[in-house]
């Protein structure tokens, strides 16, 4: 017997607020050892000492030597980790700007390269790639934000300074609480959201309705599943309908190298940005400049192929057997 649309509204919230709790706790396990290290670091002096040898690349994109260390947490590990370190950290709302933008493109680099390898493009390229969109889209980006950089808005704590050691660990343990307080309100919404969706079948309707946003993003329609799951769920959580699907059809080579191109910089559109929403990083920032570096990737490797006027460009895309 088909349930109530109520009672199917009440499973699937339940259900929801199960997974984000889930996800929660999953998240405070990286969030608090990540930040409570940084700290450590940082009241240390170890990032002070290493600065010289990251200020050239840290000014190439716009940052100061300081944001190597979420940059670098991001890129192998994920967000999570990387918006622990953020918070401990003096930097300014559009230094933070930048950060995210360059981890929401390129984190979680291993795990997720290996999966786009497995479901139609190289992992080498793919993560090549992603980290070319990820320094061309901070440094165009960072001409457009405050050049202003003297006053800190991080959340993070004055670290470096005198202030005794206890206080600063009070004050960390402080703006950890509020931090966490305002993940969970955000994973749990989010998990109910979806929840929802999937109980209503709505996802399958959105690809139809979404058919022209898939072709504005440069994509084949065949590919318009792959790429909505990754948009919705990430590359990672959306792992298992990437590479079943890649392999039970017969996409074109080119169509899927368009397609990890495009979700290697663009995926997760829900749950990544609001991640860094609590920082107080602007909605503008966290969803518009890669979703236009998406569409301009793509678009230019369109171009590329119809120049090179061939079925297959030197891209080796696999799918597994």
């Amino acid at each position: 017997m088909m349930m109530s649309v109520p009672t199917r509204l009440r499973s699937a919230a339940a259900v929801g607020v199960k997974k984000g709790l889930s996800g929660f706790l999953w998240i405070l396990k990286i969030l608090l050892p990540i930040s409570f290290l940084t700290l450590l670091l940082d009241v240390g002096g170890v990032i002070g000492k290493i600065d010289f040898l990251l200020t050239p690349l840290m000014k190439l994109l716009c940052l100061p030597a300081v944001a190597a260390l979420p940059l670098i947490i991001g890129m192998l590990t994920g967000i999570y980790g990387a918006v622990a370190a953020m918070t401990v950290l003096p930097m300014t709302l559009d230094q933070m700007t930048l950060i995210a933008i360059f981890l929401l493109i390129s984190h979680n680099l291993i795990q997720e390269g290996m999966i786009q390898g497995r479901s139609g493009m190289h992992p080498v390229v793919a993560t090549a790639f992603r980290l070319g969109a990820s320094i061309v889209t901070v440094v165009v980006t960072a001409q457009f934000l405050p050049s202003d950089t003297t006053i800190a808005i991080s959340g993070g704590i004055a670290l470096g300074t005198a202030a005794p050691f206890l206080d600063i660990l009070g004050n960390w343990a402080i703006q950890m609480g509020w931090l966490s307080l305002k993940i969970l309100a955000i994973i749990t919404t989010i998990m109910v959201i979806l929840e929802i969706m999937k109980a209503f079948n709505l996802i399958t309707h959105l690809i139809t309705l979404l058919q022209p946003v898939i072709r504005f993003m440069g994509l084949d329609r065949r590919v318009g599943m792959l790429w909505l799951t990754a948009c919705l769920f990430g590359i990672t959580y959306g792992a298992a309908v990437i590479v079943e699907e890649a392999k039970e059809n017969d996409f074109e080579a080119n169509d899927l190298t368009r397609l990890h191109l495009s979700i290697g910089i663009n995926h997760a559109m829900i749950e990544d940005p609001s991640l860094f929403l609590p920082l107080g990083i602007g909605a503008f920032w966290l969803w518009v400049p890669r979703l236009i570096s998406a569409v301009a990737a793509v678009w230019l490797l369109s171009l590329w192929f119809r120049l090179r006027r061939r079925s297959t460009v030197g891209l080796t895309v696999r799918i597994p057997s």
